[in-house]
């Protein structure tokens, strides 16, 4: 069964603009759940600019699926994240100018300080997934690296969809699923997905998880967040049985 991973960091994006309470992302996870979202996904960053400890604990506390904490391998973060226990983590690279995540973790060169968190996470019964790009070396490394499960960043796909351009990433993202899942990890994917591009992604048949944030809660400005989750659930839903 396909599972869909619903990125709420803005949410909390929205709230933070005006230094208020709402809308509050504990809130917009139980709504998320309930229109059939399989985890919810956050972003604890170093900076703390969009979630914040406490909705991490909130979520963990009250949101009866899956939390998916993507984090950094700072100190900082990784002790918030053995306290929290969320089920799963995604160490994910991070800077601190960028908008949003640019790409995968290079994890040939910061190999050891990516087993040694995977390592301290592992211990506490957290899934550990890497955001890798399509490529087969990092794959292979994020496995010996002590990775479960890895996410491809699927955002070069989603930049040349916009020019007609995104076959050659697709075969990639296609021939890089096919590798993880010959070694033995299981595959997410994620980054800039939306319901027009999702669907040639949703038909390869390895892929176990979408993780999607932005074109959701974009979408949910207009048609609200349960018909928003709903509708990408149907979407990648209906184009894996195809």
């Amino acid at each position: 069964m396909i599972r869909l991973g619903v990125n709420i960091d803005h949410v909390a994006t929205l709230r933070n603009a005006r230094g208020g309470l709402e809308p509050e992302p504990v809130v917009a996870a139980g709504i998320c759940a309930s229109a059939g979202a399989d985890s919810i996904v956050v972003h604890l960053r170093e900076d703390r600019r969009h979630i914040h400890d406490d909705d991490v604990l909130a979520i963990r506390r009250t949101v009866d699926v899956k939390l998916n904490l993507e984090m950094s391998i700072d100190e900082g973060v990784v002790k918030r994240a053995l306290e929290v226990e969320p089920n799963q983590a995604t160490l994910v690279p991070e800077k601190r100018r960028e908008l949003t995540t640019e790409g995968g973790l290079d994890v040939i060169a910061d190999f050891d300080p990516l087993k040694d968190v995977a390592d301290e996470l592992k211990k506490k019964n957290i899934i550990v997934s890497l955001f890798v790009e399509p490529d087969k070396y990092q794959i292979e490394k994020a496995k010996e690296a002590g990775a479960q499960m890895i996410e491809i960043h699927t955002g070069h796909y989603a930049d040349y969809f916009k020019k007609d351009q995104h076959l050659q990433e697709l075969k990639k993202i296609r021939e890089s699923v096919l590798f993880a899942r010959e070694i033995g990890i299981e595959v997410a994917c994620g980054h800039g997905l939306t319901l027009q591009n999702v669907p040639l992604i949703a038909g390869i048949k390895d892929i176990v998880e979408f993780n999607i944030g932005h074109s959701i809660i974009s979408k949910a400005l207009f048609t609200g967040l349960y018909q928003s989750v709903k509708d990408m659930k149907r979407i990648i839903t209906d184009n894996r049985l195809k």
